[in-house]
């Protein structure tokens, strides 16, 4: 699975100023929702899941990222969305969940079979390990630029 072939472009946000992972998720999903990918109750089941579940993962390097996702339920078709942010935000960490990560770059999951999930998160995850790449992300100025550099 690639990233690039469920990415909505619709839902890249280049430069997002959120204050917090709520607004972020709530940007994002609202997004997501607007496009007809997800159900009317998939931003609240999302920060739902991210307030038990969280998603915030530290990368080792100068970027951290955080990937909300929320069960197949929610969604109508798969897809992705992606923000860069203008300043850091504080997701949990998925492991250490009393950790606050500051992150610059979320990727939201939404898909509709459980084994794409799993594909997804080990796409996405791969991206993330790769820090040049995570970097260009943050700093792309166009969806044009993200795609690129996903491709």
């Amino acid at each position: 699975m690639k990233i690039k072939d469920y990415l909505c472009d619709d839902a890249v946000i280049i430069g997002l100023d959120a204050r917090d992972s709520e607004q972020v998720i709530r940007t994002l999903g609202g997004k997501l929702r607007n496009l007809g990918y997800v159900k009317e109750n998939f931003v609240e089941a999302t920060l739902e899941r991210e307030a038990n579940l969280p998603t915030g993962l530290p990368l080792g390097g100068e970027y951290n990222a955080a990937i909300p996702h929320v069960d197949i339920e929610y969604v109508n078709q798969s897809a992705l969305g992606l923000a860069t942010l203008k300043q850091d935000v504080v997701f949990c960490n998925m492991v250490e969940n009393d950790v606050e990560v500051p992150c610059r770059l979320v990727i939201m999951l939404a898909l509709d079979q459980p084994k794409s999930q799993i594909e997804m998160l080990q796409s996405v995850a791969a991206v993330l390990q790769d820090q040049e790449i995570v970097k260009k992300l943050v700093s792309a100025e166009t969806a044009e630029e993200v795609f690129s550099i996903l491709s």
